[in-house]
C-alpha cells in the first residue's frame, strides 16, 4: 500500500513507537516530502503545520529517531514508525511525549545503558562497572542463591525483591559484556519459531 496523503489535505499522522518497548513516543505529521526523505535517509522527518515547513526530529536536540520498521493503516491514512530513538522524544526531556509511565525490562536496561556511559559518582552501576567482570560476576552469582533461597523459603515478596536484584545485575553483565536485551530477544524468538527452547546434556528440547 501507498499513503494516501489526499485524505488529510496533503498530511499523514504519523505515530512514533519504540521498537525495542512498545512504548508510544508522540504523534506528528508528514507531508509526501517528509514521508520521501524518511524512507530514504532512514531518519524520522517531519511537516510542521504551524511553521510550513519540514523538519527533522532531533534537529535541534540532536534526539534523532531511527527508523526500524514502517507500517500504514488500513485506510493508508496514518503511519506507524517503530523507531530507535537517540534520546528523550519530547522537547520536555521526556521519554515519551505521553509521559513516562511506561516500565519493562527495556526502560531498566536504558537506564542502566546511561549510567554506563555518562558515569555519576556515587552510582551503584558505576561502581560496579569500575569494579569489573569480577564483581559483576560475584554479585550475579549472590542473587541468584538469594533467588535459591527465598524459593526454598517459600517467601514470594522475597523472592520478587531477589529476581528484581538479579535482572538488574544481569543487565549490568550483558551491558559490560557488549550484550543487549534485543540480542536475547532475538535468541528466544529463533527458538520460538523452531519450537524451540533450551539445551539438556546438548539436546534441545521443546518448549
Amino acid at each position: 500500500m501507498k499513503p494516501d496523503f489526499e485524505k488529510g489535505g496533503g498530511l499523514l499522522s504519523v505515530i512514533l513507537q519504540d521498537e525495542r518497548t512498545g512504548q508510544v513516543l508522540m504523534n506528528g505529521f508528514m507531508n509526501e516530502e517528509a514521508y520521501q526523505k524518511t524512507t530514504e535517509e532512514k531518519v524520522v522527518w517531519f511537516y510542521s503545520r504551524s511553521k510550513e515547513r519540514l523538519w527533522k526530529k532531533g534537529e535541534t536536540s540532536g534526539n534523532i529517531q531511527i527508523v526500524k520498521n514502517m507500517a500504514l493503516d488500513c485506510d493508508s491514512d496514518a503511519l506507524l514508525i517503530q523507531v530507535e530513538p537517540k534520546g528523550p522524544t519530547c522537547h520536555l526531556g521526556t521519554q515519551s511525549c505521553f509521559g513516562d509511565d511506561h516500565f519493562n525490562l527495556q526502560t531498566l536496561e536504558k537506564i542502566v545503558d546511561r549510567k554506563v556511559e555518562n558515569p555519576e559518582e556515587g552510582s551503584y552501576t558505576k561502581y560496579l562497572t569500575d569494579e569489573g567482570i569480577d564483581k559483576i560476576l560475584k554479585k550475579c552469582g549472590e542473587e541468584m542463591t538469594e533467588v535459591v533461597i527465598a524459593s526454598k523459603n517459600g517467601d514470594r515478596e522475597e523472592l520478587i525483591d531477589e529476581t528484581s536484584d538479579l535482572l538488574y545485575h544481569t543487565l549490568v553483565l550483558l551491558k559490560h559484556q557488549g550484550v543487549s536485551l534485543g540480542d536475547v530477544e532475538a535468541r528466544l524468538e529463533a527458538r520460538h519459531g523452531e519450537n524451540l527452547s533450551y539445551k539438556v546434556r546438548g539436546e534441545i528440547e521443546e518448549w
